[in-house]
């Protein structure tokens, strides 16, 4: 009878992108630019469907559902993001990997 030991597992390594210090300004002010520029198009978006009356129609209410929800699923994922390559950190919990 065979005995095996398992552990749990806490800790993830991140693949990054480059290992190069010197692309990490680059890329942190590339994904920076293409966070902001996102949000702020959602954004646009979302006011103009619920500023103008011809806009409320359905197609224009998923519209600005879709935009919204853009938001928020780029609002959870690329501040880590962000905050990862500043750091140089390339862990995550298991718990914030399934979130």
């Amino acid at each position: 009878m065979k005995s095996t030991n398992y552990t749990a597992v806490s800790e993830l390594l991140l693949q990054g992108l480059t290992d190069d210090p010197a692309l990490q300004p680059f890329i942190f002010s590339l994904f920076l630019s293409m966070y902001l520029v996102t949000n702020l198009g959602n954004l646009l978006i979302i006011l103009a469907v619920s500023s103008d009356p011809h806009l409320h129609t359905p197609m224009y209410f998923f519209l600005s559902n879709l935009s919204f929800t853009d938001i928020c699923i780029s609002t959870t994922t690329i501040p880590k993001m962000l905050a990862n390559i500043q750091a140089q950190d390339q862990s995550i919990t298991y718990t914030g990997c399934l979130t």
